[in-house]
C-alpha cells in the first residue's frame, strides 16, 4: 500500500516529494525481513541477518516509534530496528553511560551551513533550466561537458544539507553513538547517521566507492536487504545483481524515467570502474598504476556527472537530450570499458615462492 501511494502521487502529482513515504517504505520492509529471518535458524543465515533478525514481534508501540521517529522521518537516515529498541530500552552500547553528543552534532550542523551557503550561492549561477534552452545546444561539446559537471557537482550540496541536519538530529538523541573505536585512547564514533562523506563523493577515485561515501545507509539497506539476498548460495556476485539492485533503487526513488536511466547508467558506472581497478591492480609498474588510478578517478568524474542529469531532470525527452548533446559519452565509455574487459583479461600475479 506504501509503494502504491508513493507511486500514485509521483504519477499524479510531479512537483511533490514524498521523502517521508520513502524512507517509511525501507523502514517497514527491513522490520518485516528481519522478523522473518527471525523465525528461521542461524545456521546458513549471513552475519547482517544474524545481527538484526528479530525473535520477537515489536510491540505496536515501538513499531509507530521506529517508523515515525521525528529524527529520521522526512530525510533519513534508514537504521535498523534491532538498533532502535536497543537504544530505547538502554541495552547494548547504551547500556552504560554514552559520551556527550554536543561536539559532533555542533560539526553536523556547522557541515549542514556550509553545504546551504554553497548551494545558495552555485544554484543560481548553473540552472537546471538551461539544459532546455537553445542557448546550451549553441556551446561546444567541452562547454556542455563542464555544464554537465557544475551542475552535478551543485545539485549534490542540497543533498549533504539536509543530510547533515538529519545527522545532528540523530546525534543529539544519542542514537547516533555506535561504540568506541579501537585505537588507544578509544574515541566515540557516531556513524550510525552518516549518510555522506562529501570529500569522498567528490573525490572518488572509483566508482566502486561511491555507494560507501553517498547515501551511505540506503546503499547499505540495498546491500543487505536486495543485493545479498539475489545471490544464489555458493555463487559469486555479478553484472545481474547489481542491475536488479539499482533497478529496486530507481523504482524506490519514483517512476520517472530520469531516475530509470540514472541507475542503469550507475550499474554501467561501477562495473567499468571494477575493469580498469582489476588492471590498475594487475600491473607492476608504478607508473602505469598511477595512470590507471587517474584514468579511474576521471572516468568516475565523467560518468557520475553525466549521469546525474537524469536524476535531476526526471523527463525522458530532457535525459535524452542532455545525454546526447555530449554524445552519450557517459554510455559509450562504460560500455566500451566492460567489453574490453572481457577481451583484455589482467593477468594474475604469480604467486611467490615459499623461502624456507
Amino acid at each position: 500500500m506504501l509503494r502504491k501511494d508513493f507511486c500514485y502521487h509521483q504519477i499524479v502529482d510531479s512537483s511533490a516529494h514524498f521523502c517521508a513515504l520513502m524512507v517509511l517504505t525501507l523502514k517497514v520492509i527491513s522490520c518485516a525481513i528481519n522478523y522473518s529471518d527471525g523465525i528461521l535458524k542461524e545456521e546458513g543465515l549471513r552475519d547482517a541477518q544474524k545481527k538484526y533478525r528479530l525473535t520477537k514481534l515489536p510491540s505496536l508501540i515501538e513499531y509507530f516509534g521506529y517508523c515515525l521517529c521525528c529524527g529520521s522521518h522526512f530525510a533519513g537516515p534508514v537504521y535498523e530496528m534491532k538498533d532502535y529498541l536497543e537504544w530505547t530500552e538502554g541495552k547494548g552500547i547504551w547500556a552504560s553511560p554514552t559520551p556527550s553528543p554536543l561536539l559532533p552534532t555542533l560539526c553536523a550542523l556547522v557541515q549542514a551551513g556550509i553545504c546551504m551557503g554553497l548551494y545558495l550561492y552555485l544554484s543560481p549561477k548553473f540552472p537546471l533550466s538551461r539544459f532546455s534552452e537553445p542557448l546550451y545546444y549553441e556551446w561546444g561539446f567541452w562547454h556542455r561537458l563542464f555544464y554537465q559537471y557544475m551542475s552535478g557537482f551543485t545539485a549534490r550540496w542540497k543533498y549533504y544539507f539536509i543530510w547533515s541536519i538529519s545527522e545532528a538530529s540523530i546525534i543529539i538523541s544519542g542514537l547516533g553513538f555506535t561504540g568506541w573505536s579501537e585505537i588507544s585512547p578509544p574515541k566515540a564514533k557516531w556513524d550510525r547517521a552518516k549518510n555522506v562523506d562529501v570529500l569522498g563523493v567528490e573525490l572518488a577515485g572509483s566508482a566502486v566507492q561511491l555507494p560507501l561515501v553517498w547515501n551511505i545507509q540506503v546503499s547499505t539497506w540495498l546491500r543487505y536487504y536486495v543485493y545479498e539476498r539475489l545471490i544464489q548460495q555458493g555463487k559469486k556476485p555479478g553484472f545481474l545483481q547489481l542491475l536488479g539492485t539499482q533497478t529496486v533503487s530507481a523504482i524506490w526513488h519514483g517512476l520517472y524515467p530520469g531516475y530509470i536511466f540514472f541507475f542503469v547508467q550507475s550499474a554501467l558506472m561501477i562495473n567499468g570502474s571494477r575493469v580498469i581497478y582489476r588492471w590498475q591492480q594487475a600491473v607492476s609498474s608504478s607508473f602505469l598504476r598511477g595512470i590507471l588510478a587517474f584514468l579511474n578517478f576521471a572516468y568516475t568524474l565523467l560518468v557520475l556527472n553525466y549521469s546525474c542529469i537524469g536524476f535531476q531532470v526526471l523527463s525522458f525527452k530532457e535525459t535524452l537530450a542532455s545525454y546526447q548533446s555530449v554524445y552519450y559519452v557517459g554510455t559509450i565509455v562504460p560500455i566500451v570499458c566492460i567489453l574490453l574487459g572481457n577481451v583484455i583479461k589482467p593477468a594474475r600475479k604469480a604467486k611467490a615462492r615459499k623461502t624456507e
